[in-house]
């Protein structure tokens, strides 16, 4: 009635040479991966990162709202037109103008959001 080392109810003893092989493969790949998590961390992370990784997803997510009015702008204005020359038949010179007015307006967002931007990171 004596227990083994905590491998089982009955130790070592009932283990399959497969087990004991598949067993200390976990094992090896378990110490490895934490070796690797431990010299990731320590690389990755300089002093000071942690700003940076927050300007830079400041920045990004101004670059995908700038973006995202400009394309927004020519969609509305395409669509406007393209609404236009279907109810007038007057075919392709409402699209055209419309386009262009929806272009002339998403740099005007574009512009407003972008000196804004510029407004606040200045007088901070």
């Amino acid at each position: 009635m004596t227990q083994g080392t905590g491998h089982g109810e009955n130790g070592d003893r009932d283990r399959s040479p497969e087990e004991a092989a598949l067993s200390e493969r976990l094992g090896n790949l378990d110490q490895r991966l934490s070796e690797f998590r431990g010299r990731h961390v320590k690389t990755e992370q300089p002093a000071g990162d942690g700003e940076d990784r927050a300007a830079r997803a400041s920045a990004m997510a101004l670059g995908f709202r700038l973006s995202s009015e400009l394309v927004a702008g020519v969609v509305v204005g395409a669509g406007i037109g393209w609404g236009f020359d279907r109810l007038l038949s007057t075919s392709p010179f409402g699209f055209i103008v419309f386009l262009l007015l929806g272009f002339v307006a998403g740099v005007v967002n574009v512009v407003r959001t972008a000196g804004a931007g510029q407004n606040r990171r200045g007088g901070s």
